[in-house]
């Protein structure tokens, strides 16, 4: 007999899935990032009956040239409203991009994908026709923890382009006399980026006058660092900002100190080339720890 009368077979569940996800995203419109929006998610989900309100998601970004912009694939284990508004704070407080710019579309998965990782398929499916701006340049949510704060990033990173803003109102501000635990905790719970500091039973103690209601980030730093003893001080790195009693330590991702003496000196930050082909590894658009993005 001639011919091959016979073969192999192989059926990639993963390439089928990574289809019918990437088909699915397309065929839907994206929404603006607003809290009306995302509020809007869970009377959909409610209206499919799903029990999960886990999925995946994609953010795009409006160019004045060339429409929408794909500029992030995740997933979310969380509820995808919830992921979503991290993105939307993160976002809000970020020199160089208006949040007005930003949109998303979403897909309620209701099986549990986690094992296969479906933003990765998704990621890998998108790359083959173009690029992902924020994928794999740090575009994280979570505190990457005191370890990190001496890193020195890439100079592809997410934060180096689009840092910190500190010329935004602090939310939620009172005037007049309150202890410096009390405004410490305020700012923290208000401003869209991370305000990490070393906690003091000194701060419950210590009570300051706030000069009015409507100050910026900046000049609420520069009121509390007058407040700081002479070891303390609050460093803005390009990413978070952080308070503790290192005022002799410099940062390499930093570009503005508080100081307690009543100084505020600018920096620099320092960077490192980013190598082709680099990836962090858990910059993958996972909802779950990113602290070894740097």
């Amino acid at each position: 007999m001639t011919g091959q009368y016979s073969d192999g077979f192989r059926l990639s569940i993963t390439k089928a899935l990574s289809t019918q996800l990437y088909t699915a995203l397309q065929a839907l419109e994206p929404a603006p990032l607003t809290m009306e929006n995302l509020d809007a998610l869970y009377a959909q989900a409610a209206k499919l009956g799903l029990d999960s309100l886990s999925g995946v998601y994609q953010l795009y970004r409006q160019r004045p040239i060339g429409g929408h912009e794909l500029t992030y694939v995740g997933k979310a284990d969380q509820p995808l409203p919830k992921r979503l508004s991290e993105h939307l704070f993160k976002l809000s407080g970020r020199v160089g991009i208006s949040i007005d710019e930003i949109s998303f579309k979403c897909l309620f998965v209701e099986e549990d994908l986690s094992a296969v990782s479906p933003e990765k398929m998704l990621i890998k499916r998108h790359l083959e026709t173009s690029a992902i701006v924020w994928n794999n340049r740090g575009f994280g949510i979570n505190d990457p923890g005191r370890n990190r704060d001496g890193t020195v990033l890439k100079d592809t990173h997410f934060d180096l382009e689009y840092r910190i803003d500190l010329a935004r109102e602090v939310p939620g501000l009172q005037a007049g006399s309150q202890s410096l635990r009390d405004l410490l905790q305020t700012v923290k719970s208000g401003i869209p980026y991370i305000f990490r500091y070393q906690r003091s039973a000194g701060f419950r103690d210590k009570w300051v006058t706030v000069p009015s209601a409507n100050m910026s980030v900046d000049e609420t730093f520069r009121f509390i660092a007058k407040h700081l003893d002479e070891t303390w001080k609050i460093s803005a790195l390009v990413g978070w900002t952080i308070m503790y009693p290192d005022n002799n330590r410099s940062y390499p991702s930093a570009f503005r100190y508080y100081h307690s003496n009543g100084t505020v000196t600018d920096a620099t930050p320092r960077t490192k080339q980013a190598q082709e082909g680099d990836v962090d590894a858990q910059d993958n658009g996972d909802d779950e720890d990113e602290s070894m993005l740097f």
